[in-house]
């Protein structure tokens, strides 16, 4: 029996090469799983066309959901206008390169039998080099000092959510710093978190996307904002 509606929410810039398959695949699992369903590609301002790969694809098929922004609101923005966008009753969240196996996420999706929000991560290291690394032990240890959350991959590339966890919520973060600040409002009211292990396959170019100056400056100003202006 298929047992669940599923939002796939799916931010994305700059992945004509890799989208097409990645709806491929999220479809063939929807359909095998899901009453119903939809998958919400929000393009980033893409320059390289991924915006047409994906309308042309929703030409032929009615779950596709394309939402275009006119200007490039970084990762936050973008996933934040996936969320307000979701009809269907569990959310999934995936990066626009699948980086989680289709069993992997069917596995992640019967915790939400004792959970609100199921968020994966992953049992052998994403990026070992040493900046990499260094980077994202100072980042987990402040957000365990500011907010307390205990979450081992809380930039991971897939997160499950019922839909109630995210009703109401007024996010501001437009930096990757947006995951943090979910989590830290489910816990806020009281929802409880499932996490599961799993191989992810290393995207290198996401993880170099994070690293960026200026990315990493954004995720702590929005840190920062959230722990001491809100």
């Amino acid at each position: 029996m298929k047992r669940y509606n599923i939002s796939f929410v799916i931010p994305m810039f700059n992945e004509s090469v890799k989208i097409e398959e990645t709806i491929r695949r999220i479809s063939v699992l929807a359909a095998d799983i899901c009453a119903d369903y939809e998958l919400v590609i929000v393009d980033d301002a893409s320059t390289d066309g991924s915006a047409d790969v994906v309308s042309r694809l929703a030409v032929c098929d009615q779950h596709i959901k394309l939402i275009r922004l006119a200007v490039n609101s970084k990762f936050g923005g973008a996933l934040n206008r996936g969320l307000r966008s979701v009809e269907k009753d569990i959310i999934v969240y995936t990066d626009s390169d699948l980086p989680a196996k289709e069993e992997d996420i069917e596995l992640a999706l019967e915790y939400l039998d004792g959970a609100d929000v199921v968020t994966a991560y992953s049992l052998a290291m994403k990026d070992p080099k040493i900046k990499r690394v260094i980077m994202s032990k100072v980042y987990n240890f402040l957000v365990r000092t500011f907010f307390g959350l205990n979450i081992r991959d809380i930039n991971s590339g897939l997160k499950i959510y019922k839909k109630e966890v995210l009703s109401g919520l007024d996010l501001k973060s437009r930096s990757p710093f947006i995951d943090v600040e979910i989590f830290a409002e489910v816990v806020k009211r009281g929802f409880k978190i499932a996490q599961v292990g799993m191989l992810f396959e290393l995207n290198n170019k996401s993880h170099s996307a994070i690293s960026k100056p200026s990315v990493v400056a954004r995720t702590f100003r929005d840190m920062f904002a959230y722990r001491f202006l809100r």
